[in-house]
């Protein structure tokens, strides 16, 4: 069986760790009212914050800028907004994946984990408990169940399987590129690449 988190570790290559934090996570999660998975938070502190590929972002509870607490709030209140009322059929996530209702934040809610600059959003669903799975939205309307981790789905995004819904896939031949997301006005990270996949 693949050890998904150490496996998109391998991909990503050497962990640059610049704001592990646990007290971070501490706030955040009291604030949520419960842990993010475990394999999201060592990503997180590993690389975070994060643009992989070109088009992935993940964002860090300890940082100003680029903060996770912070977006999960903003992409909480943006999708409570929408009326889920008139959705076709075809587009309803509560028909599509199996949900018996669809509420953003809350005890029974969808919490964003990371999003794309091609409008797809991560979402976490039964958060909180062992049979967490994620839902995928993919900026058009469209909505995809993976039964899976957070490792899981962000190892197969990267050696290129479709990971937000059918033809989805963004792969990138070569190493992977990650490139830290500025903290300061001044700050001007490289990208930085992960080992030759061998692709």
């Amino acid at each position: 069986m693949t050890d998904h988190q150490a496996a998109a570790m391998a991909v990503l290559g050497p962990d640059p760790g610049r704001y592990a934090d646990p007290a971070a996570w501490t706030r955040l999660h009291a604030e949520l009212g419960f842990e993010l998975p475990g394999d999201h938070r060592a990503i997180v502190d590993a690389y975070a914050p994060v643009r992989l590929n070109g088009h992935l972002h993940l964002s860090h509870p300890a940082t100003e800028r680029w903060n996770l607490g912070r977006w999960i709030r903003q992409t909480v209140r943006a999708w409570s907004e929408g009326d889920w009322d008139d959705v076709a059929p075809d587009e309803d996530p509560r028909l599509l994946c199996g949900l018996k209702s669809l509420r953003f934040g809350g005890d029974d809610g969808l919490w964003p984990l990371a999003g794309t600059d091609r409008g797809e959003t991560v979402f976490l669903a039964d958060a909180g408990t062992a049979s967490a799975w994620l839902l995928v939205e993919d900026g058009e309307g469209g909505w995809t169940r993976y039964g899976m981790g957070f490792a899981e789905w962000l190892h197969r995004c990267l050696i290129g399987e479709d990971t937000a819904g059918p033809n989805s896939s963004a792969f990138h031949p070569g190493p992977v590129e990650p490139r830290s997301l500025p903290t300061a006005h001044d700050d001007r990270p490289a990208p930085w690449y992960g080992p030759d996949r061998g692709m």
